[in-house]
């Protein structure tokens, strides 16, 4: 059995805080503050650049790459680190297309995180050979699977509600009718087992400063399965993913398997804090962590109800067709949410009416669940949040 005791004890957590926002932005492991004080001094300070060979670095990519595929169900080999997600979600999406040239729809539903729409939408206006977006329901998507989808692209649990989309059956839809599947598992690294292999998934991408812990703007990573691995295209053809970067040939030839999927110079004080974040993770099992979740975010669920009751719940209530997060929604959700952080209890605002909280059994128990929920129902009771500096947006929500 998971000891979620001891995975606690290796995380900064401010004192008095509960913390419910680590699916927006994980908390800092206490290992990665020294991992990269020590690339500081010792590898940047004194390697200079002698640290691209002598420190490891030009294959980073690679080897936190493997240790984030563990946590997917991806072989090693098949995932490589760099860039953000919206660079990996382009990356992926435009090499399906190329596999699918005859096929001019890309299948997508309301639920997927804007940036993965947006980049769809760019991706196609650039290409001007035709190709539709189409997005529909998420409870309409496998219906809306047919012969003229390209590519089917997807994220596996949905940023505002946590809905939780079945890969496997969905992959093998996709499949029947001919169309490449990709998912974006932004809420799932780090949140619920995954499995890539078992489901056949031809593309995975996802970023890492969430329930994985790698810290803002943490290197996102992207997954080939191994039969396309070598047949696809690169469609953003960077040096680094070259053959032979350091031979300068004039001429673009793509490295083998998934190192072709590498872009730039990689971001190497970012790998080394991610590659630190899951030291957290040896010796953790996703299925007990998958139970812990369920069992945390039914407790929360359950209480609020209880106390709160002009709240709505917004997320499935079957824990098993949800990720590990829950919303609430309120016409005031943001000042609800405002009047949260003032007391202590961090969770986040997605428009338009929800209250959003994340449940990372590496850090939160039940007392912090207890303890929120004791906090927001007097804010709720007593109506705290309807105050002129709760209803102050700020940049970031």
């Amino acid at each position: 059995m998971t000891d979620f005791e001891k995975t606690r004890s290796l995380f900064y957590l401010p004192e008095g805080i509960v913390y419910l926002d680590g699916n927006s932005l994980g908390p800092l492991p206490l290992a990665a503050k020294e991992r990269v004080a020590r690339l500081m001094t010792d590898e940047w300070g004194e390697l200079l650049i002698k640290g691209w060979n002598k420190a490891g670095w030009m294959m980073m990519p690679r080897k936190v790459g493997d240790r984030v595929g563990r946590l997917i169900g991806a072989p090693e080999g098949t995932v490589v680190m760099g860039d953000t997600l919206s660079i990996k979600v382009y990356q992926a999406l435009a090499s399906a297309l190329e596999l699918r040239p005859e096929r001019k729809v890309i299948l997508s539903d309301s639920g997927n995180f804007p940036s993965d729409l947006y980049m769809a939408d760019g991706l196609i206006r650039s290409l001007g050979r035709s190709h539709e977006l189409k997005i529909v329901e998420p409870e309409e998507v496998e219906a809306a699977i047919d012969e003229t989808v390209g590519v089917l692209m997807l994220t596996e649990v949905d940023y505002r509600t946590g809905r939780l989309h079945d890969m496997k059956s969905l992959t093998k839809k996709a499949h029947d009718k001919g169309a490449i599947a990709v998912w974006d598992l932004a809420h799932s690294a780090g949140a619920l087992p995954v499995d890539l292999t078992g489901a056949d998934a031809d593309f995975a991408v996802g970023c890492t400063y969430k329930y994985l812990n790698g810290g803002p703007g943490a290197p996102a990573f992207i997954y080939v399965a191994p039969r396309l691995a070598d047949k696809v295209r690169p469609a953003l053809s960077g040096w680094l993913g070259h053959e032979t970067p350091f031979a300068f040939d004039l001429g673009y030839r793509p490295g083998g398997g998934i190192d072709r999927m590498r872009v730039g110079t990689p971001p190497i004080l970012g790998l080394v804090a991610l590659d630190a974040a899951l030291d957290a993770w040896e010796g953790v099992d996703m299925a007990d962590l998958r139970q812990q979740s369920i069992k945390l975010c039914d407790l929360f669920v359950a209480e609020v109800e209880k106390r709160c009751p002009m709240l709505t719940l917004g997320s499935p209530r079957n824990g098993e067709k949800r990720g590990s997060q829950i919303s609430f929604l309120h016409r005031e959700g943001y000042a609800i949410m405002q009047a949260l952080i003032a007391r202590g209890v961090i969770g986040d605002f997605r428009a338009p009416d929800a209250i959003r909280f994340g449940f990372t059994p590496l850090y939160i128990g039940e007392r912090d669940v207890l303890k929120a929920v004791s906090i927001l129902e007097d804010i709720m009771t007593n109506r705290l949040w309807d105050a002129a500096e709760y209803k102050q947006r700020a940049l970031v929500t």
